[in-house]
């Protein structure tokens, strides 16, 4: 099986006006946008000028990333906050970023987004013994990203 060639861009007028609209398209990390140019073929020197104009033309911007990546892998995958944190870290994303990104996820928001996995994956259980019955459930929450106690509190004052 043929595998494509990869572009290879050599001038650098031409990396960045490629960059902008790869960064334009949605949120990118700095490390993405970092391994974009050098798959490109880009040089070193040449990749963190172009970075560093990203910068300055706020087409990058770390800490927008975080918050925007953190919401919506919330809002729509139902990610709890370790599994959050692993996929900024997977990013490179600083540590400070992340926690200021988890910040944003209201708490209650959050306890109700569990209860309704939890509940989800109630109705779909058929084993009768109940020990087993939370035991299931506390492992999916937490394959799911979310902190043992906060799936204990819940699974402990809820009828699951």
């Amino acid at each position: 099986m043929d595998q494509p060639k990869p572009i290879k861009i050599t001038d650098e007028k031409v990396a960045l006006a490629k960059a902008e609209h790869f960064c334009a398209y949605q949120e990118r990390a700095q490390q993405e946008v970092r391994d974009k140019l050098y798959e490109w073929g880009l040089w070193p020197d040449a990749v963190e000028h172009i970075i560093s104009q990203l910068i300055e033309g706020n087409f990058l911007n770390e800490e927008r990333f975080a918050r925007i990546y953190a919401k919506s892998k919330f809002n729509q995958k139902a990610w709890g906050r370790i599994k959050i944190k692993q996929g900024l870290k997977l990013k490179r994303v600083p540590d400070v970023l992340i926690k200021k990104a988890l910040l944003n996820i209201d708490f209650d928001d959050y306890l109700a987004a569990l209860t309704l996995l939890l509940q989800k994956k109630a109705a779909t259980l058929t084993e009768k013994n109940q020990l087993k019955r939370r035991y299931k459930l506390q492992q999916y929450a937490m394959g799911r990203g979310f902190e043992a106690e906060v799936i204990a509190d819940i699974l402990k004052n809820s009828e699951l």
